[in-house]
């Protein structure tokens, strides 16, 4: 009859302390204690499961019981380090805290410890998963553990240690388990491999240890369960990826450049390819989610690190790296967001795999969004009163006619002198025209500066409400994105949305279809706006409201823009009217030449109008995509 089969997390546990996996710290520690004789009557060991805190505890108390002992290397030879070997000692004592916790069986540890040793020098006691234990029984043991019978050792092993009283802590010689390296894990498993003769590629052992989340035993167990596949090819990470369902590196990078690409199309295709596989809907998420998060990584790291926290190879991180120069951290950030919101999503609906497809679509579209600096550059440009480039006025153009002369000398002189006339009074004209519009400027101003005024002692003094009222709809939605905390948040409502009122009552917000208009009505979006609305207004009550746009929109917003623009549309038609006059009065084509002269002169008069634009109705004009009407 076969002999019964070992699980490899057990077969090739730990003996002694030089054949722990990693934690040099602990293992320099413990050997310096046994060497000096400097035992103390209570350990705690701490750290996430699989790192050897239980293998250490059994360790020591062979090394402490063992015939030759203390010493740092027992003979695993002697009947105490057998009977510890074989899990069956009677000097040492297992006791699992999770189904032993009551203060019963505290008390029946307390009325065996005043025993004497059999075998070894000691007694020990190892109490696994401690921060089970009862407060009652924790307490039971609060005397022992602070003093103790002659030799004997309490060995507490927990992973969550928070949970341990204090005062318990407090009477124990405390080490912190940490996570094995990566690297430790890989020679580790190869070692193995070789012993075991399990063909396994090193690919494939890479992606065990990072499965393992730094646990040995997760790793030994995976490698367990990969051994019994067929030995004549060698197991390669495909095979991982299979038995855990988990998501290959190249699929994911072929959806998220679909995603990137705003293709939802293909996005959709590709999508039902891995669903179609066995994929579990937040199981796709989950690994898109950890694949944007070492984008984001990859895209503001530099160095070893990118290897220490993606854990990929180089040739992978290389391809991260080409990927992510189409994007921006920011816009990779919200990917990670609206990523996160779906996963929690698929949590609590019932049909998973329409909302899967619905986030595809979603993080198909949010990748087109307007990069962060250029939606800086354009909110700079409107806090500066600069035109942006794109709306510049194109130069204007001289006429190319070609005129003949057919009029006598006598009756071009009076032609002439009509024409220089008529190019005085326009002069004169123009120049009371630069005067009103130098004076409208300067009021403008003036109620510029009063208004802001009045929105800063709001602001910081809260006297009244009222005075909002006087501030126009451009200024108070720029107040109100300067209360937003988020720089993304601020930056996509800059660029998907439209303020329809902002007041103490009610601040509507118009977005372009109704699937924006539902992203931003989720609470944990909408609650920055809230927050901003409150800030501004000294209130904590604010009604915030995302819509669609309404045909009485327009309404409201020429209502607010239109006390602004109409000096401009005035002045602007004023001087096309005195440019018609001249074009109707010089029908003479022999004048052509003089009349262009002086066109041109109005047309540059014109365009210097034109550029003393105020930052608010420039701001109005680049807000609504709008142009100034001639």
């Amino acid at each position: 009859m076969n002999e019964k089969y070992i699980p490899l997390y057990r077969k090739y546990r730990p003996q002694t302390l030089e054949e722990i996996v990693g934690q040099e710290h602990i293992k320099k520690a413990l050997s310096n204690a046994i060497k000096l004789n400097k035992i103390s009557h209570a350990y705690l060991f701490t750290g996430p499961r699989g790192t050897g805190k239980t293998s250490t505890a059994r360790i020591l108390a062979k090394s402490l019981n063992c015939e030759k002992g203390p010493t740092v290397s027992p003979c695993g030879r002697c009947p105490s380090c057998i009977d510890i070997t074989n899990s069956t000692p009677i000097d040492v004592i297992e006791i699992d805290a999770a189904s032993n916790r009551s203060v019963n069986d505290a008390q029946n540890i307390l009325e065996k410890i005043h025993y004497a040793p059999v075998n070894g020098k000691y007694k020990i006691y190892i109490i696994d998963e401690v921060h089970m234990l009862s407060t009652e029984a924790f307490n039971a043991l609060l005397k022992t553990l602070e003093e103790p019978p002659e030799n004997v050792v309490f060995i507490l092993a927990t992973t969550e240690v928070q949970k341990v009283l204090d005062t318990i802590k407090s009477r124990c010689q405390r080490f912190d388990f940490k996570r094995i390296t990566t690297d430790d894990i890989v020679k580790h498993l190869r070692k193995i491999s070789d012993l075991e003769h399990i063909n396994i590629e090193d690919e494939a052992l890479l992606s065990i240890a990072q499965n393992s989340a730094g646990g040995m035993r997760d790793s030994l167990a995976l490698l367990d369960q990969l051994s019994v596949l067929d030995t004549q090819n060698a197991i390669s990470t495909n095979d991982i990826n299979m038995l855990l369902g988990r998501i290959s590196f190249d699929v994911l990078n072929k959806l998220s450049n679909n995603i990137i690409k705003s293709n939802p199309n293909d996005a959709i295709i590709e999508l039902e390819k891995i669903y179609n596989s066995g994929n579990e809907p937040a199981q796709i998420l989950t690994n898109l989610l950890n694949y944007l998060k070492n984008m984001l990584i990859v895209k503001n790291c530099k160095g070893d690190l990118l290897t220490d926290l993606t854990q990929l190879t180089q040739v992978q991180i290389d391809i991260l790296k080409k990927q992510a120069e189409n994007l921006e951290t920011q816009q990779i950030i919200f990917l990670i967001e609206r990523t996160t919101y779906y996963i929690q999503t698929l949590r609590t609906t019932s049909n998973r795999h329409i909302w899967l497809e619905i986030a595809m679509i979603d993080l198909s579209n949010l990748a087109e969004n307007s990069k962060l600096s250029e939606l800086q550059e354009r909110i700079s440009a409107l806090e500066q009163g600069n035109t942006p480039v794109h709306s510049a006025t194109p130069a204007y153009k001289k006429p190319s006619t070609i005129v003949t002369n057919i009029y006598t000398p006598s009756e071009k002189k009076d032609i002439k002198e009509n024409i220089k006339t008529e190019i005085e009074n326009t002069h004169k004209i123009e120049t009371e025209q630069q005067v009103v519009i130098k004076e409208e400027e300067e009021t403008l101003i003036q109620k510029q500066e009063v208004q802001k005024q009045e929105t800063e002692e709001i602001l910081t003094d809260n006297h009244t409400n009222d005075a909002y009222a006087k501030a126009d709809l451009t200024t108070m939605w720029h107040e109100l994105l300067n209360n937003i905390k988020s720089p993304g948040t601020k930056a996509l409502l800059q660029q998907m949305a439209k303020p329809v009122e902002i007041t103490p009552e009610n601040v509507v917000i118009t977005l372009r279809n109704e699937k924006f208009v539902n992203q931003w009505n989720e609470p944990y979006k909408k609650q920055n706006v809230i927050d901003a609305a409150n800030k501004l207004f000294n209130q904590k009550t604010s009604n915030v409201i995302f819509r669609l746009p309404k045909s009485t929109d327009k309404e409201l917003v020429e209502k607010n823009t239109a006390q602004t623009e109409q000096s401009e549309i005035k002045q602007t038609e004023n001087t096309k009217k005195i440019i018609k006059d001249v074009e109707i009065k010089t029908d003479n084509p022999d004048m052509t030449e003089v009349v262009q002269v002086e066109t041109e002169e109005i047309q540059s008069e014109q365009d210097i109008k034109n550029s003393y634009l105020s930052d608010k109705a420039q701001m109005v004009k680049d807000l609504f995509d709008g142009k100034v009407i001639e």
